[in-house]
């Protein structure tokens, strides 16, 4: 197997240390309540108890990983990126890392690489389509048992279409998951590419949302001797948002002109874009073409690639900084970012991106729709 670059990721694992209660000072008639009170608590299990988000949590976490057993297990044995951080992975951690950040629910999906870790599919097709269905049912396990702390956004084996497409309907119809989690390319397959439409169409149908996380294509790895997490990602990222909102100029349609964008085709999905859209505001004249002041005024096109970039939405994992915030709010809209994390990395792992919006330049309403607000227009049955 191809040795992939990697580089170690620092996860903070202390809890907080609570200083010894004197006892002293209290009252016997205290003191016997306190213990009624953690008796009627020793009846509640650990997952109704963690169940419990702290008064006025409200944050949805869009962009929130998580690692099922067999998962973490292969991803240890392939050592590829983050495999050091996923070897802790907990839910108890995960929402002891939720409540410092006044996180509500976190939707759960797959991060790099997903489920077939070398750069060749067929190899580990078997092995991968039993993973998705491991790492599905593990997530759905989690919203079970932790309720109202996790959605889950279900991994799909791609790019084999029809196990996909029956893990689709396993995961909606059985699990009742809340979208689907793809990454932004498959071996040299991107989100746009035709290959992917059986798979797309079905979800338009649904109307579904999609997220969406980076990775690295077998073409562009150890390029400049940089690791794929610094830039790579981000620009595989605008890659496969250029593939949806262009599509292929070769395929062409029954008239002799150019078929819709897959974007147009795909326009009931609620697509979701890792990171501030990776480096697409670094291309948006090429991506996009016209950004003046005026077209980003006006009411874009229907259809057109400005309109579909100003309909995705936008997760602030790894991006709360005033550059990349205000940038992609220019360019998308502010009610088009939603609040990401990237647990479990990140250091501290999500306090710091809730922190660090505070001083990205957004207004109060701004920042209520960043946390909550906006993404419940995509998933509104967690209005309650």
């Amino acid at each position: 197997m191809t040795e992939h670059p990697r580089r170690k990721f620092h996860q903070l694992t202390e809890s907080d240390r609570h200083g010894e209660k004197d006892f002293g000072r209290h009252s016997r008639r205290e003191l016997l309540a306190g213990l009624a009170v953690l008796g009627a608590g020793a009846l509640l299990t650990r997952g109704e108890l963690l169940s419990q988000a702290p008064a006025g949590a409200r944050r949805l976490d869009l962009h929130h990983h998580f690692a099922s057993p067999k998962w973490k297990a292969r991803l240890a044995e392939s050592k590829r990126q983050g495999w050091e951080t996923f070897g802790e992975y907990n839910p108890a951690k995960a929402i002891e890392a939720m409540d410092k950040a006044q996180v509500a629910t976190a939707f759960l999906s797959v991060s790099t690489p997903g489920l077939w870790m070398g750069d060749e599919f067929g190899p580990e097709r078997d092995r991968a389509i039993g993973l998705a269905r491991d790492m599905n049912e593990y997530g759905a396990k989690l919203v079970s048992d932790y309720k109202g702390r996790f959605g889950l956004f279900a991994v799909l084996p791609l790019p084999d279409i029809d196990a996909s497409l029956r893990e689709i309907e396993y995961a909606f119809g059985t699990l009742k998951a809340d979208g689907i989690g793809f990454l932004t390319s498959y071996g040299n397959v991107w989100l746009g590419d035709k290959m992917l439409e059986p798979v797309f169409d079905e979800l338009n149908r649904r109307n579904a949302v999609a997220y969406t996380h980076p990775t690295d294509a077998p073409c562009c790895r150890n390029l400049a001797h940089a690791n794929p997490a610094t830039i790579e990602w981000l620009t595989d990222t605008a890659r496969s948002i250029m593939s949806m909102v262009s599509g292929d100029p070769r395929v062409i349609g029954s008239r002799g002109a150019a078929e819709p964008s897959p974007a147009t085709r795909y326009s009931n999905v609620k697509f979701i874009w890792s990171h501030a859209g990776g480096s697409l505001v670094g291309v948006a004249s090429r991506v996009v073409g016209n950004v003046s002041a005026k077209d980003l005024a006006s009411p874009a096109v229907p259809n057109s690639r400005l309109h579909h970039i100003r309909r995705f939405f936008y997760d602030t994992a790894g991006s709360a900084n005033p550059i990349l915030m205000q940038a992609i709010a220019k360019l998308a809209g502010p009610s088009q970012l939603v609040f990401g994390s990237d647990y479990p990395f990140g250091n501290p792992p999500i306090v710091g991106i809730a922190d660090g919006l505070q001083s990205c330049g957004f207004n109060a309403q701004e920042l209520r729709g960043i946390d909550r607000e906006n993404a419940l227009r995509i998933l509104p049955k967690y209005k309650a």
